[in-house]
């Protein structure tokens, strides 16, 4: 019987990696029995979640916080898979967390970003991983660094480890001040154009930190051709033992699903294939003339650092760099252009140049 489960189990999971999107949800932390069989109850009835996750162990910022209830909350991750049917997926960050995981038949695992960051850590978890047949995501690490991300997939890759996914829950940087950790979607963009087959789900629970912006993380998430969603949901949020500002009930959770406008990547429509043909030939073009223009811009920024060689002067002109930024501003804003983008751009820019002069002023 436990033989026919497990194996069931399996094909389960089998068929989940493939759907999208794919939903995960469940609280933050594990905290008692009634509060993971509730909430995993009142999630089901939703119909709208894929999978169970629950916070077993916590990596924490500091000695003293709530870590997690440790292994004694795996036989209610167990319980309520089922009495569900939800199959479970929780946080391993040793090779020990694994095989207790294992042996509760947790249906998938994942690395946690304060894991991804820390080579060594994660190569005892893709140790412990060898021979086992069970899907592994894995976060992106907390700094953005995609080199540790990507090796990450690699070592448990190596491990032998066949299904494998990524999950985007945002960077701590300094200086922002509107989510809990900065999406950065750029870099996880990058990551998914260098994993094209690779499954890559967002965690806005962690990127947003507060539930009131929740959705709008989500929307831009699912707008990118993310594959899924992993949520935070608790029966009593305000209560909650972690990351209490972040979660929902089930039954909000229901209702943020609701409102997310589904995309879809293609659609089978000749006229709309013609369209956009004929508009990414139009980008190509502009993309074309783009690089022609800041080849010329270069040339004459090779003229000016041999002007600048020639008379012992600095490559960096800061009252000139300034006066370049607030006259880009101004025309941008004009063009429709957002000041981020400009500072972005005009920086690359910018420090293109500085090499540009750097290799005149030294050759």
């Amino acid at each position: 019987m436990e033989a026919t489960q497990a194996k069931n189990s399996k094909e389960i999971v089998q068929t989940l990696w493939k759907k999208r999107p794919l939903i995960i949800s469940g609280p933050c932390s594990a905290e008692t029995e009634d509060q993971v069989l509730e909430t995993a109850t009142r999630l089901a009835k939703t119909g709208r979640v894929d999978i169970l996750r629950a916070g077993i162990w916590k990596p924490r910022t500091r000695p003293g916080m709530f870590e997690g209830i440790g292994a004694k909350g795996l036989p209610w991750l167990q319980h309520a898979k089922k009495i569900t049917g939800l199959p479970t997926t929780v946080e391993v960050a040793t090779g020990k967390q694994v095989e207790d995981a294992l042996t509760f038949d947790v249906d998938i695992l994942w690395i946690g970003a304060r894991t991804t960051v820390n080579p060594f850590s994660v190569q005892e978890v893709a140790d412990a991983l060898r021979g086992v047949d069970v899907p592994v995501l894995i976060k992106n690490p907390i700094n953005p660094d995609l080199e540790l991300w990507t090796g990450a997939v690699e070592r448990v890759a190596k491990a032998g480890i066949k299904q494998i996914g990524l999950i985007h829950r945002g960077f701590s940087s300094y200086g922002n001040t509107e989510y809990r950790n900065a999406p950065m979607w750029h870099l996880a963009i990058e990551m998914k154009r260098r994993n094209p087959e690779m499954m890559i789900i967002n965690d806005p629970s962690h990127i947003s930190g507060r539930r009131d912006i929740l959705l709008d993380v989500a929307q831009k998430a699912i707008d990118l051709d993310f594959d899924g969603l992993m949520i935070e949901s608790h029966i009593d949020p305000d209560n909650a033992w972690s990351d209490a500002k972040q979660q929902v009930t089930p039954e909000r959770l229901g209702e943020i699903l609701d409102s997310i406008v589904w995309r879809k990547e293609d659609i089978n429509s000749e006229e709309f294939h013609q369209a956009m043909e004929k508009m990414r030939q139009q980008i190509n073009q502009l993309d074309d003339e783009l690089l022609q223009v800041l080849s010329q811009r270069m040339k004459v920024a090779d003229k000016i650092g041999q002007y600048k060689k020639e008379n012992n002067i600095t490559i960096l002109q800061t009252n000139r760099w300034n006066a370049i930024l607030e006259r880009a501003f101004a025309k941008g804003e004009k063009l429709g252009l957002s000041k981020e983008f400009i500072t972005k751009y005009f920086d690359a820019v910018h420090m293109e140049s500085i090499s540009h002069q750097n290799k005149v002023l030294n050759s």
